[in-house]
């Protein structure tokens, strides 16, 4: 299938279209930016109750924490009564929150884990 030289394809591109002087037409493309997801904050409240060395176990295992950098939060924590184990996207802040209750409530513990907007 053939079409005149001065026709418009049959299938022009969509977009704005410019001249560019010389009768050839130009599709321009606008860059799509996507915005980056909300994160969010997965915060341990501080108890009366739960272990230190419970606190350290739930930050290595669930949050990949050193066992310095663990030491650190828990401590933390007991101090200031909250302390950031780490920012995620909603839907792996929201699991790790989901994975801590639950392992405290095996463990007896009353352990809060919360997340909350960065």
């Amino acid at each position: 299938m053939s079409h005149e030289p001065n026709q418009p394809p049959a299938n022009p591109p969509s977009g704005p279209l410019s001249d560019d002087g010389q009768g050839t037409v130009l599709a321009e493309r606008k860059a799509q930016r996507t915005k980056p997801p909300n994160l969010y904050q997965v915060v341990l409240l501080n108890d009366d109750y739960t272990p230190m060395e419970f606190v350290v176990m739930v930050l290595q295992e669930f949050f990949k924490r050193d066992l310095e950098t663990a030491t650190h939060i828990m401590l933390k924590i007991h101090h200031e009564g909250r302390g950031v184990c780490g920012v995620y996207t909603q839907d792996v802040a929201a699991t790790k929150v989901e994975l801590v209750l639950a392992a405290a409530r095996r463990a007896g513990h009353p352990l809060q884990c919360i997340m909350e907007a960065a």
